[in-house]
This record gives structure tokens, C-alpha cells and sequence, in this order.
């Protein structure tokens, strides 16, 4: 790998973030289906998560006398991407591999169809969201089947007793367990009195405002919840637009109450937060609700995982899809099928998600009502909501609808967050809409 060339995008993009017949049909090994798997899975966060991934596939392969061989990547050091892109240059690698939300696309021309996988799939398991077919899909070609290990929504989890002591907001009554959510009054403005009661009261909301994923997510909601595209579906910039003008008097507004550093926030920081007891909010998957049951019970026993404010134009959750892709070199696409059937079957999701502890969300709609989310706790139904069971939102993805090769640059770029902060420090408006109007007509001209 280190003598291979990398592109300057592809180096760019590498290291930024970054018919039930057919279903329950077993994988029948034909004179040109080799006996052997190569498969290339993300390494999960959970502890243990990652050995019920490899039960379900020896499972599998012991049925169909299939040979795998597993490897788990992990995504520090962004050696998953790496793995990507290497492989697809060396038209050589696993024959299944793990890639996050923008990849397919990136690599839609080396990439198996997989509608002889994923619509029976859906016949099966319900539609998948829009943002999962923005990511997985190209025309009418499935790029790659979508993965539960590691999608994830990365919504509010909020302190239960803090919300209601200086926000007067009681989100178990907003978000009840087993019901649909009563959430009319949570909205941007809801949201933006919150944090400024939280944040006189010395507990102030988490909300990063720097250049990785946890902080591009979390802004891209709330442009999208303001309508405040940059560049449009067709490829068009349009940032200088009173939607996103919007959205920038707005962030100013919620910045003056968020903590001063949160320009410099990484990934990690607002999970530390959380768990240090200093704040009311973060936005996260249950990653760090789940190390504070570890690390710091009586936050944990406080947590609520929810919803995400309605802005102007709607309500949007920022939702990070994962997806299994095979490669059109790979020399076993049949098995290789055969074995992505097998782990969307819903009794392998479910098995997937008790593993990840309620992290892991399948993108099929008959599949977010789990027990695992009805049980989780302490406190008891604190994931209940967390899967969107209602389709009380929108799931979608920063830097949205813009067509995913553009949108994938305006996000590892963090150009979002970045026109946040600038605003913020004082700079004009007008410049700040035309310093990312030249940064986004550069990434249609690359």
C-alpha cells in the first residue's frame, strides 16, 4: 500500500473523517463459486459486538461449507478508507468490504450491483430511508447492501434532570417510551432557549463546532432544518440564499451559549463532556451514554436519547449509514450474496443490535422497534426513540442533496461548520457566503 499513488482526492477523501424466496434460498456452491470468502468488516467500537458478527458468519459458512476469512479494520488512523481506496486501485482485496456513507459512490464503477440482494431485502424487511438510498443507490443500481454495524443516528441525548430544572423541558414526556413522540414544541427556538437557560445555569450544551464527522453531522441538521442547501441536487451553487442566512444568524445566536472551545471540538469531546456531568446535551449515537454506565452511573441513569429540533423547513436527524459492498473483481460475488442475505435476515440484525448494545440501526423500517431499544437502560426505554420508530424525522446526511462525489468534499471539508465559526468571529456575511461559494465552486471544477 505505501508504494501505490493516491490521487489528491483520493488522498483528500482517505484521510478526512471521514422475493423471500430468494431471502431464505441458501447458498447453493455452483461449478464457478469458489470455496472460499475473504470478507473486510468494520472494527466496532462496542466491546464484543464484533465476535457476534463472527458467530453469525461461521454459522453461515459452516452451512454452506464455504472457507472465510475475517478481518476487522479499524477506522482509527482512517485505515478502512485507506483500505478502499488501495484495494480499488489494485483491483485486488476482500471480496466483501465495510464502507461508510459516501464510498459506494466513490467507487460506484468497481462496485457489484447488489438489486438481486437488496430489493427482495426491502420486500422483506420494509423501505430503507432516503438518506440510505441517497448513499447506496446510483440510478436504478443498488451499490451496495445496507449494513446495521455501525449506521448509526446521531441525534440529542440529553440530562433527564437537568432539561427540567433550567430548561423547563421534560424530554421522557416529549419522547415517552412505547409511544409516539409529543414533540410539537421542540423546535430550533425551543432549542435555542434551552441552551441559553442551561448554559446561565453553568451545565451549557455540547455541540461541537469543529472539522470532524460528530461536528459536521450535527450542523448539517440543522441547515437542512432551516433549508439552507449550498449546493442544490443538480449541482448548482446556491449558498448565497436567505435559508442559509438564516441558519447562520441562528448558529451565531446558539454559539454565544455553547462552551468557548468547541471550534477546536474533535469526535471525542463531546462524549467527554457528557460524561464529566458539565453539560445538558450532546449530540451522539449511544456510544457515550454507554460509557458513562461504565465510567459514570449517575449521568448515565439521566440520559435520553430523543429527537432532534424542528426547524422552519422540518425536522432532520443527522444518520451516518454504513454499507457491504463486493467488489465486480471479486471471485466469489455469489457467496458473497449469499452471506449479506444471511446477516440482514431480521433474526441476525437482532442478534446484532443486542450485541452493539442499541448502537447498531438497520435501515429497514420493520426493524427499528427492537427490544433491545425498548429495554436498554439504565434508565429504562432511554434508546426507545433513538431508532425513529414514529418516522418522527428525517434522516439524512450533511452537505445533502448536493450529488455525493460534491457533497462528500463539502463535507470532509467541513465547509458547513466553517461558515458557522467565521460568522461567529465577525466576519461579514456577505464574505463569509462568498469564501464558500469559491471553496464549493472549486469542488465541481475538481
Amino acid at each position: 500500500m505505501s508504494q501505490r499513488k493516491f490521487s489528491r482526492r483520493q488522498f483528500v477523501a482517505a484521510t478526512a473523517l471521514s422475493s423471500v424466496a430468494l431471502i431464505t434460498a441458501p447458498y447453493i456452491r455452483g461449478a464457478y463459486a469458489a470455496g472460499k470468502l475473504s470478507i473486510g468488516f468494520w472494527d466496532h467500537w462496542v466491546p464484543g459486538a464484533s465476535k457476534t458478527s463472527t458467530d453469525l458468519i461461521n454459522e453461515w459458512a459452516e452451512k454452506e461449507r464455504v472457507e472465510v476469512q475475517i478481518d476487522y479494520i479499524t477506522t482509527q488512523g482512517n485505515k478502512l478508507l485507506v483500505t478502499i481506496v488501495a484495494q480499488a486501485q489494485a483491483k485486488s482485496g476482500h471480496d466483501v468490504l465495510a464502507m461508510t456513507t459516501w464510498w459506494p459512490h466513490a467507487q460506484a464503477d468497481l462496485l457489484e450491483p447488489m438489486n438481486d440482494v437488496v430489493e427482495p431485502l426491502i420486500k422483506l424487511n420494509g423501505e430503507v430511508n432516503g438518506a440510505v438510498k441517497y448513499l447506496g443507490k446510483a440510478g436504478d443500481k443498488w451499490l451496495a447492501v445496507p449494513a446495521c454495524i455501525g449506521s448509526q443516528i446521531r441525534g440529542p441525548c440529553s440530562r433527564i434532570d437537568l432539561m427540567k430544572k433550567y430548561a423547563n423541558v421534560d424530554v421522557q414526556e416529549m419522547y415517552p417510551i412505547g409511544a409516539p413522540p409529543k414533540a410539537e414544541n421542540w423546535t430550533t427556538d425551543t432549542f435555542l432557549k434551552a441552551a441559553e437557560t442551561c448554559h446561565k445555569g453553568g451545565l451549557p450544551f455540547g455541540i461541537g463546532l469543529g472539522q470532524t464527522s460528530d461536528s459536521v453531522d450535527t450542523v448539517g441538521a440543522f441547515f437542512q432544518a432551516f433549508g439552507a442547501e449550498v449546493v442544490d441536487a443538480k449541482g448548482n451553487v446556491v449558498v448565497k440564499n436567505d435559508n442559509v442566512r438564516q441558519v447562520l444568524e441562528y448558529y451565531r445566536k446558539l454559539m454565544v451559549f455553547l462552551p468557548p472551545d468547541v471550534p477546536a471540538w474533535d469526535d471525542a469531546s463531546n462524549n467527554k463532556w457528557l460524561i464529566s456531568g458539565k453539560g445538558a446535551l450532546i449530540m451522539n449515537p449511544p456510544s457515550a451514554w454507554a460509557v458513562a454506565k461504565r465510567d459514570a452511573p449517575e449521568v448515565a441513569k439521566q440520559c435520553w436519547t430523543h429527537g432532534f429540533p424542528a426547524g422552519p423547513k422540518g425536522r432532520f436527524a443527522p444518520y451516518l449509514p454504513f454499507f457491504w459492498s463486493v467488489w465486480n473483481f471479486s471471485k466469489n460475488k455469489e457467496a458473497a450474496k449469499s452471506l449479506l442475505t444471511h446477516l440482514s435476515q431480521p433474526a441476525s440484525i437482532e442478534r446484532l443490535v443486542a450485541a452493539s448494545d442499541g448502537y447498531d440501526l438497520p435501515a429497514f423500517q420493520k426493524l427499528t422497534t427492537l427490544k433491545t431499544w425498548a429495554e436498554a437502560g439504565p434508565p429504562k426505554g432511554t434508546l426507545f426513540h433513538y431508532p425513529n420508530p414514529y418516522n418522527h424525522q428525517t434522516l439524512s446526511i450533511s452537505a445533502s442533496p448536493a450529488p455525493p462525489k460534491i457533497a462528500q468534499q463539502i463535507y470532509t471539508q467541513a465547509i458547513l461548520t466553517k461558515m458557522c465559526v467565521r460568522f461567529y468571529q465577525g466576519e461579514a456575511m456577505e464574505k463569509t457566503l462568498a469564501w464558500a461559494e469559491g471553496e464549493l465552486e472549486g469542488f465541481i471544477r475538481s
